[in-house]
């Protein structure tokens, strides 16, 4: 199935055999084996729901966005209405696995009879899941200060408008917490991620008192623990359900909200043009509300590279003008993708020479879906057209070993000019957690290796700094995006053995831009209070309240030119992005 429509990834998933996909990193997410549907992420227009045969479901979100359950045969036909603009597959997420409040200028403004806390803004931590019987996350009556919890994971009773988890409200929890009864409320944090992620954004330090005060200790909170598909990793699909979930409660109850998203991957154009990423931007204007991303830990992965191509003289040695991409393949890596991006109006030629000398190719752009077999493995390859929220094009190669393993060593990707109007390229691999350390290109580019959605433009990204030092940590995603040359991440926060909560109790380290994006979203939190609740500047929210932390942002050692592809506008400074 070839189809305009579909993503480019999803198109290949239907144009290979079902044994090939199945044994694919990327191929089969979001299809489901025994009932054998697809969930799949929808944008259209007018009614979904009469759009979709009977045995699909739908769950709405909002700005026209939904998530699609529906047979592969039923596919076709639902791209074939004018009212569906375009269909993606769901990606894997990754988690982007104290000193902090003092170096982000933050104890200065929670003191004194003004002291700013975070009270009457709300922060939704969409993560794993926290530890809501930690007093950490307690008012001073003892009561929680979770006024929702959606575990995707447990079946039972979900929100109103989806399919999937149980929510359980303030009062049931409360309830729990009084009873001294877990199971009443059994959600718990078993990847210790979204616990010290809130008591950075939120916690009141417990136990271990102010030292471990996070950014906004009386804000209250929206916990959703996302759901475990595909494989033990959260999907792009919960995600969406998750946003979609806390702005819902935002325009029922009316209070200014932060969305705290600790999550990414390495799969998109890194333009922001993910429905994803696009989905973040419609809903990021319905309200009173800013998102706070982490720019993710790829900067240091060596699975990003770029380059740009010449139009060859004319009569020039071809092979000798052609730029060649040394990907080294380590052992045991049983699959790998590689996207390659490109302008639609470049033309050039890619050949893969494997690790035994077996040369592939050129890749057809005629014949969307190709197959190329050799002794140690099958690679597939889809070569995309540019869709309607982007002008580049993909081409898309999977490498699926013939018995357990690729063959390691080192594959070439040739590229050759043919007509070269712009000649930029860049190549990713998936996530260093989804490989062996050995796995990377041999000369990488740490630039542009924001995890997606960090390149959603209305979201405010966050990349990582070592607080004890005041450097850069080298693992932070790098900006700018791809082309569009988006000021990417806005600024860091300290996100390098930053002590905080921990699932089960205590406190201890934790390192990674997901540990980074929570200052910010508390940071939000604080500036909200001063200018919404107290009234000071009722539209301090969004873009509006962005500008105001990239002005308060602070230099660091070593930089000279502020905004970078490192740090963006500089260190995360609260007091100094009050006006």
């Amino acid at each position: 199935m070839a189809d305009e429509k579909l993503e480019n990834v999803l198109n290949l998933a239907f144009g290979v055999p079902e044994r090939i996909r199945e044994r694919s990193m990327d191929l089969n997410v979001g299809y489901n084996t025994e009932e054998r549907t697809w969930d799949l992420i929808v944008k259209y227009t007018g009614n979904i729901k009469g759009l979709v045969e009977e045995g699909a479901a739908v769950t709405e979100l909002l700005t026209n966005y939904a998530i699609v359950t529906l047979p592969e045969s039923q596919v076709e036909l639902l791209t074939s209405h004018p009212e569906i603009e375009y269909v993606e597959k769901p990606k894997r997420l990754i988690l982007e696995a104290a000193v902090g409040r003092r170096i982000s200028c933050t104890d200065s403004v929670q003191t004194g009879n003004r002291a700013l806390l975070g009270r009457g803004v709300v922060i939704a931590v969409i993560d794993s899941g926290v530890d809501y019987w930690l007093e950490d996350f307690l008012d001073e009556a003892g009561r929680s200060r979770i006024l929702f919890l959606w575990d995707q994971t447990i079946e039972g009773n979900p929100p109103e408008g989806y399919r999937i988890g149980t929510e359980y409200t303030k009062e049931q929890i409360d309830e729990a917490l009084e009873a001294g009864d877990r199971s009443l409320v059994p959600s718990q944090d078993f990847a210790n991620h979204g616990t010290p992620v809130a008591g950075i954004a939120a916690g009141n330090g417990g136990a271990g008192g102010s030292r471990y005060r996070g950014m906004a200790p009386e804000s209250a909170l929206i916990v959703v623990k996302l759901g475990n598909s595909g494989g033990g990793f959260p999907r792009t699909t919960e995600l969406m359900q998750a946003v979609d979930y806390a702005v819902r409660k935002m325009l029922t109850y009316r209070f200014p909200l932060v969305i705290n998203l600790s999550f990414g991957n390495t799969y998109g154009s890194h333009e922001g043009d993910s429905l994803l990423e696009t989905y973040l931007n419609d809903v990021s204007n319905l309200g009173r509300l800013s998102i706070c991303v982490g720019s993710g830990n790829e900067g240091a992965g060596s699975g990003h590279v770029s380059g740009v191509l010449s139009q060859l003289p004319e009569g020039a040695d071809r092979e000798a003008g052609s730029t060649f991409v040394r990907l080294i393949v380590g052992q045991y890596e049983t699959g790998l993708t590689v996207q390659i991006w490109k302008s639609y109006v470049d033309e050039f030629e890619i050949r893969l020479v494997t690790p035994r000398g077996v040369r592939l190719g050129p890749f057809q752009r005629t014949q969307p879906v190709s197959r190329y077999a050799t002794a140690g493995a099958e690679i597939y390859v889809y070569y995309g057209e540019p869709i309607p929220y982007s002008s580049a094009q993909e081409i898309y190669l999977d490498f699926i070993p013939e018995e357990t393993y690729l063959d390691s060593g080192i594959y070439m990707i040739q590229l050759t000019p043919v007509r070269i109007v712009e000649g930029r390229f860049d190549m990713w691999l998936p996530s260093e957690e989804l490989l062996g350390r050995s796995t990377r290109f041999e000369r990488p580019s740490p630039d542009v290796t924001l995890t997606i959605p960090g390149a959603a433009s209305d979201v405010i990204t966050v990349g990582a700094y070592d607080g004890r030092y005041l450097t850069y940590a080298d693992f932070s995603g790098r900006g700018y995006t791809r082309l569009t040359n988006q000021v990417k991440p806005d600024l860091a926060a300290p996100g390098v053995a930053v002590e905080t909560v921990q699932a089960g109790g205590g406190y201890g380290p934790v390192t990674g831009t997901s540990f980074a994006a929570p200052f910010v979203s508390g940071a939000a939190a604080l500036l909200m209070e001063w200018g919404i609740i107290r009234g000071n500047d009722p539209y301090l929210y969004g873009e509006k309240l962005k500008a105001y932390l990239r002005r308060g942002a602070r230099p660091l050692p070593g930089f000279q030119i502020y905004p970078n592809p490192q740090v963006g506008y500089g260190a995360l400074c609260v007091e100094d992005s009050l006006p």
